[in-house]
């Protein structure tokens, strides 16, 4: 296992007292949000919390499609289990394959209406969802922060460039 170390002494950088306390509690909090949300849609829209996501993106592109490789980018999975994902969704009659016109060896992935109403009667109660177990919680002066902390968290894990190790570049 790889530590980080400090330039000068070569000594692992451990977590101080307080930043373990945080690490822990971050990592507690999101564990049981994401349950907390895949728990909901399941019951709510028969499907797990990543598969209402692929939706919502589709839902939001023109004309309803969006390339397979950038929908995997975007929702940060794997192209396996992107296609796994999509599979199950053409099962529903929610989302259908085509061919891109302008790559052959590319795929579309297309919301069908019945997956757009599947996402109309689903996004009510995945919002209060959210809602009650998120910012129901915070001030909004704790939103803000919690938004910049997220975007600055974000912006240092997703390198750019052809060399990043990325699951959705693989």
């Amino acid at each position: 296992m790889e530590y980080m170390t400090t330039a000068s002494t070569g000594a692992p950088r451990w977590l101080t007292d307080e930043e373990q306390h945080t690490w822990r509690a971050y990592l507690h909090a999101t564990t049981l949000l994401e349950d907390h949300l895949d728990r909901q849609l399941q019951r709510d829209a028969g499907m797990p919390h990543t598969y209402y996501g692929l939706l919502v993106q589709l839902s939001q592109a023109p004309r309803r499609r969006m390339r397979m490789t950038e929908l995997a980018r975007n929702a940060k999975i794997t192209r396996s289990r992107l296609s796994h994902a999509i599979a199950r969704l053409e099962r529903n009659g929610w989302v259908r394959r085509e061919d891109c016109p302008s790559d052959k060896r590319g795929q579309n992935a297309v919301l069908t209406d019945d997956g757009h109403a599947m996402l109309s009667r689903s996004a009510p109660g995945h919002v209060e969802a959210v809602r009650q177990a998120m910012f129901d919680r915070l001030t909004p002066e704790q939103v803000k922060s919690l938004g910049e902390i997220m975007k600055a968290l974000a912006t240092g894990l997703e390198p750019e460039g052809a060399n990043a190790d990325l699951p959705w570049l693989r």
